[in-house]
């Protein structure tokens, strides 16, 4: 049985999905966050394929959790202006816009990502 916790992220993801789609013009930014590392892609709902991704096992330079999550922003925001994408459509996947994931969010706008 899934917690408290995670059943609320799920129901706060499927909202979230509901209003938020990618497309090749414009992927949705999709986080997933671990205990451990963070993760980005960046996906193309309408044909259903992964443009670029990145997580915090490539960032070389490791400081804690929120560095290298700003990081792995802007590390996703360097592979995604390499294959011509400079706007995205930011998915938070249930999680509060704070800590890891805030941070992420600037690391990618500070690489050149618009959203």
């Amino acid at each position: 049985m899934k917690s408290k916790k995670a059943t609320r992220r799920q129901s706060i993801r499927y909202r979230i999905r509901k209003r938020i789609s990618g497309s090749a013009a414009a992927p949705r930014m999709s986080v997933f966050r671990s205990n451990k590392d963070i993760y980005v892609q960046l996906v193309d709902d309408v044909n259903g394929v992964t443009l670029a991704a990145a997580s915090s096992k490539k960032v070389s330079e490791k400081g804690n959790k929120t560095e290298t999550a700003a990081q792995v922003g802007k590390l996703i925001a360097e592979t995604a202006s390499e294959k011509g994408i400079s706007k995205v459509v930011f998915d938070r996947s249930g999680y509060l816009y704070h800590g890891r994931v805030k941070a992420l969010a600037e690391g990618a706008r500070e690489g050149g990502l618009k959203f």
